[in-house]
């Protein structure tokens, strides 16, 4: 276990570093001069004394190897320079909205299981043929649903017409539920038609046919015996899927009016913050790794066949 853990540390390090390149390539390929693009973006012209210093500042006085090297060595210092628009560490501008973005991600991610869960163990159980077209529709429409639009509708409903849950704001546990739903819908929709074909394709399999030869109930041979081997290739699309959802709350974020991660991010572009969206990339970065490798110890434990180098079926 220890040494299939290790392999895939080592696996992932050359993904980070080019993660992490094409975070440093980003600002080096920025049509014009990003220095003046920054300083434009602030409204008035930029003087050549800014330029100077904010080209020192951001390093970008030195040569290219030059500055890769000082950028690799600030990222392992937790350096990530500061913001040109409040001049913050972009550490703390990125830690400061951390938290909410995480909070809500999170919130969505287990909505967006639950309901796709239920929806494919709803599907794999009924007999009745207008239900199961009707389940085979729901995912598709749930994945089809502009996010935005969703979100407005959520609003109307649920904030204006029954006052259940605050419109906007970030205070309190009633405020993460609209955003949270909105953005777990085409979540749960994946998720459900992935399991739901999983669970088809296993449920058809000779052990569970022998399982069912012996008098085992619906529920435990689709809990029991089913499930798990039906939920390897959801595991994967969850590891996507926690990525997607904190591209997401940009459209979330700023529906709802909270502050996190997608509001960063927007605020960033369109002031040109090229430090800030430098360290995004390099977060979003982290994140692929991390979740990549909490997967790949997932598969080790539903299939403990991966560690020896057998093919997952």
């Amino acid at each position: 276990m220890r040494g299939f853990v290790f392999r895939r540390l080592l696996a992932a390090l050359p993904v980070l570093l080019a993660v992490l390149t094409f975070s440093f390539l980003m600002m080096q390929l920025v049509p014009g001069d990003p220095v003046r693009t920054m300083l434009s973006a602030q409204g008035s012209p930029p003087t050549a004394a800014q330029e100077q210093a904010l080209r020192h500042q951001l390093g970008l006085d030195q040569s290219l190897p030059a500055q890769y090297l000082n950028y690799l060595l600030g990222l392992a210092h937790g350096d990530l320079g500061k913001s040109v628009q409040t001049g913050q560490p972009v550490t703390e501008v990125i830690g400061g909205a951390l938290p909410a973005s995480t909070e809500l991600a999170a919130t969505a991610l287990v909505f967006g299981l639950a309901l796709g869960v239920a929806l494919a163990l709803l599907r794999a159980l009924t007999n009745v043929k207008l239900l199961r077209t009707v389940l085979d529709a729901v995912p598709v429409m749930s994945m089809s649903l502009p996010a935005y639009w969703v979100a407005l509708v959520l609003i109307e409903v649920f904030s204006f017409e029954l006052p259940w849950f605050p419109a906007t704001g970030d205070n309190g546990l009633d405020t993460l539920v609209l955003p949270a739903i909105a953005m777990a819908l085409p979540a749960a929709g994946v998720i459900g038609q992935v399991l739901g074909n999983g669970l088809e394709s296993a449920l058809a399999d000779d052990y569970v046919i022998t399982a069912r030869a012996k008098g085992a109930s619906s529920w435990r041979v689709l809990l029991r015996h089913a499930l798990r081997n039906a939920s390897i290739p959801t595991v994967t699309l969850i590891g996507t899927t926690i990525g997607n959802l904190l591209a997401a709350s940009v459209v979330a974020e700023t529906v709802f009016g909270r502050q996190g991660l997608g509001r960063l991010t927007l605020t960033a572009i369109t002031s040109r913050d090229l430090p800030v969206l430098q360290g995004m990339v390099a977060l979003l970065g982290v994140v692929y790794v991390l979740v990549n490798l909490a997967v790949d110890l997932v598969y080790v434990w539903l299939d403990p066949r991966v560690t020896s180098g057998r093919r997952r079926r």
